[in-house]
């Protein structure tokens, strides 16, 4: 299920379409590849009232019984929120939206390389070609424990985003699932504000024409093409 996913918009379109007040995720660059247990963009509602962007760290904690007493390096889905171990996130105050512009999944095909790396290739899915801004619906929580076995335990502030079946688009590359994605103010404004039960009805699969398949965004282009060279007039 999606692992990698890119921003490529500003911090203020981020923080108008979500009105956000207060933003605490100092330099978006210009285009960012967001991984697993690293940290990505999110807008969360804070203990003050106020809505705010921050920096946390892409998984949240997984289920006990998965991790067996090991480092938790983090759960990036979240399929089934009615599981007892996610119902602890479901309330306002632990939901979040993830800005994003494309996201990734790679192909089915076990000899589809891409040809710069020689790695599982990546199909690419935006609204449309332009890349316009949408958001994952999400999930955030401060946790205390051990991401990475070298740095030993410490305070984490964690999110994820919940996933659902893939529509006609996507079934092809990923037959289980899809990101939830919110292409609409009213959208995200219920995710980040309503009740859990009337909130859990955005989990459903995207239209078949909400999504297309894109190129690679620019920061995954290894080798980038190089212009040819002027010929000397002399």
């Amino acid at each position: 299920m999606c692992n990698l996913y890119n921003i490529t918009t500003t911090q203020e379109a981020v923080r108008q379409w979500t009105r956000t007040l207060r933003d605490i995720s100092g330099n978006l660059e210009p285009s960012v590849d967001v991984y697993p247990n690293q940290p990505g963009p999110v807008v969360r509602n804070t203990a003050d009232g106020k809505r705010e962007l921050a920096k946390l760290l892409w998984g949240l904690p997984t289920p006990p019984e998965r991790t067996k007493g090991k480092a938790d390096y983090g759960t990036t889905n979240v399929r089934n929120p009615q599981y007892s171990h996610w119902q602890q996130f479901v309330g306002v105050e632990h939901r979040c939206v993830v800005p994003v512009t494309s996201f990734a999944e790679p192909s089915p095909a076990p000899s589809d390389k891409d040809p710069e790396t020689g790695i599982q290739r990546n199909y690419w899915f935006a609204r449309d070609e332009s890349r316009p801004l949408f958001f994952f619906a999400g999930f955030r929580t401060r946790w205390q424990g051990v991401r990475k076995v070298k740095d030993g335990p410490g305070d984490f502030e964690l999110f994820a985003f919940m996933t659902t079946k893939p529509n006609a688009l996507i079934a092809p590359i990923h037959e289980k699932a899809m990101p939830v994605i919110l292409t609409t103010s009213e959208e995200t404004e219920a995710w980040l504000t309503a009740p859990w039960a009337e909130a859990r009805h955005l989990q459903r699969t995207a239209p078949d024409d909400a999504l297309v398949i894109v190129e690679k965004p620019a920061t995954q282009i290894k080798f980038p093409r190089q212009a040819p060279a002027q010929g000397s007039l002399f």
